[in-house]
């Protein structure tokens, strides 16, 4: 399949002309418009210091269900032991550049550059981009981002700065996307580490027909804050019952 050079229209072939290894154009802009295009395509970018931006969507992808987390009961007692704090929305900025940094400090090749990062915290000012901060103190451990569009979550990264706080990150953002009647976390591409938090590998065209129907839903576009503190008081092990319907209702907890 030949890679496509996308122009300034923000526009995007369809996902199933990638290449074999997810390679599907290249060029654009990381405008939010065209950004926003591309998770609801099933597509996002990805691409190294001094490359041209990269636009991928991957056969099989790696999907995480919200029920589906897994917990281990090493970790269910450091979450009950309630030795950190965890926010969401809290430090958005903060998340992005130690994730930016983590990779950089253990001389890993890092596709959050400059330009990724205005993207994001431009994404997270309009109301679409999350995150998850683990505190322990005032210092912060741990956490994660990424995308939200109708009831899918689009991961993008996560870190660790004390063991487990990337997996207490996960686990708390699963919970509570659960309470929320979310279908998804987008993992994009497999790694052991997700996969042994409950990532599951599906066929793009799958995923897609997923995609399609979770953002028929309406995006609970603003900031999740407040709506996560009340989450978090309700269940502070994050340990939630069989049935979380109606557990919280967005409308009534500034989520638009």
């Amino acid at each position: 399949m030949p890679v496509f050079r996308l122009s300034e229209k923000i526009s995007f072939p369809p996902p199933h002309f990638a290449e074999p290894e997810g390679l599907l154009a290249i060029g654009g802009d990381l405008s939010g418009q065209r950004l926003l295009l591309a998770y609801q395509m099933g597509i996002f970018p990805w691409y190294g210091e001094g490359e041209p931006i990269l636009w991928w969507s991957p056969d099989p992808r790696l999907v995480l269900y919200p029920d589906a987390v897994h917990v281990s009961r090493r970790l269910k007692r450091i979450i009950r032991q309630q030795a950190f704090t965890i926010t969401c929305d809290a430090a958005f900025d903060e998340v992005i550049s130690t994730c930016a940094a983590m990779r950089t400090d253990n001389f890993q090749e890092t596709w959050i550059g400059p330009d990724m990062l205005d993207a994001y915290c431009r994404l997270f000012h309009a109301g679409y981009a999350h995150s998850i901060e683990v505190w322990q103190g005032a210092r912060l451990t741990g956490g994660l981002y990424g995308v939200s569009m109708g009831r899918g979550f689009f991961g993008e990264s996560m870190f660790s700065l004390v063991p487990n706080t990337s997996k207490i990150a996960l686990v708390a953002l699963c919970r509570f996307l659960r309470v929320l009647c979310f279908d998804f976390v987008d993992c994009q591409v497999r790694t052991d580490h997700l996969q042994r938090m409950g990532a599951k590998e599906v066929a793009r065209s799958f995923f897609l027909k997923m995609l399609a129907r979770s953002i028929t839903h309406k995006t609970l576009k603003g900031s999740w804050r407040r709506a996560f503190q009340i989450f978090m008081a309700q269940f502070p092990y994050l340990e939630l019952p069989l049935n979380t319907a109606g557990l919280l209702k967005p409308e009534k907890h500034r989520l638009k």
